[in-house]
């Protein structure tokens, strides 16, 4: 098996793996989310005049919709589907009587969902200096003969890649560094259960260091559930058919930079 997959799965099931990772994905819940005000006038106001298509108006106007379904976003997406879909209006709007107006603010002002405010974290923490070296923009990170990580957005990632490194992939990248004279790329994801959009999260990964034609060590710096030790899919994978690709946690990327 590869070394620092190894060194994960060990590091995640013998020592504080999920206090250390606490450092990596900071996953603190936001406050709630502010409602403007004028907005939520208008809601009340036809909360109580029993008007829905001018409730349905307004609530999908807030960030957050106060109910799951799954026809809320083409609503969103299409405005006149309101006036043409009134059965789909007074169903959606029967719910929201049923829970009361409190609720319905309640659930429109709630906070983001913890998995997508992590996104950013795995950078932030690589702009700590977390590696040993501090992240540089690109005109900087071309001219350094040293150590070096790219400081750049998604879009600016994969153009670099593209440019300099033969990436064809057409996903994003959270990584580029320069280490010991050889680039090294990849996709950092924190994965916090098993299934559906996880299991399509360690695929997006999992996709980039099978890439073939790059000139670039390729690396999927996964976490979380994966080093679980048990009959799941992503274990099975990882010591199974992806036992020699370079697979780790972020808590051991910093040892294997040091020494690619």
């Amino acid at each position: 098996m590869n070394h620092w997959t190894e060194l994960s799965i060990e590091y995640a099931n013998q020592r504080s793996y999920l206090d250390d990772l606490f450092q990596v994905y900071p996953t603190i819940p936001e406050g709630i989310r502010d409602v403007d005000i004028k907005l939520w006038e208008n809601v009340e106001k036809a909360f109580k005049n029993r008007d829905n298509l001018a409730l349905l108006e307004s609530l999908l106007k807030c960030a957050l919709f106060p109910i799951k379904d799954s026809y809320v976003a083409y609503l969103k997406r299409d405005k006149e589907a309101l006036k043409r879909n009134p059965t789909t209006v007074d169903r959606l709007c029967g719910r929201l009587y049923e829970m009361g107006l409190d609720k319905v603010y309640l659930r429109s002002s709630e906070p983001k969902e913890t998995n997508r405010q992590i996104g950013p974290l795995f950078k932030r923490w690589l702009r700590k200096k977390s590696i040993g070296v501090e992240p540089v923009k690109i005109e900087e990170f071309l001219k350094i003969k040293g150590n070096a990580i790219l400081d750049a957005s998604d879009k600016e990632m994969m153009t670099f890649a593209r440019e300099h490194l033969n990436y064809r992939h057409n996903k994003g990248l959270d990584f580029i560094g320069f280490f010991n004279g050889k680039y090294v790329i990849g996709e950092a994801k924190f994965l916090t259960d098993f299934g559906g959009h996880q299991n399509a999260q360690f695929n997006d990964a999992i996709a980039t260091i099978k890439t073939s034609g790059v000139k670039a060590i390729t690396v999927a710096i996964l976490d979380g559930v994966v080093y679980i030790k048990g009959n799941n899919k992503m274990y099975k994978e990882i010591t199974g058919r992806l036992r020699d690709e370079n697979i780790m946690s972020a808590l051991v990327l910093r040892e294997f930079l040091y020494q690619v």
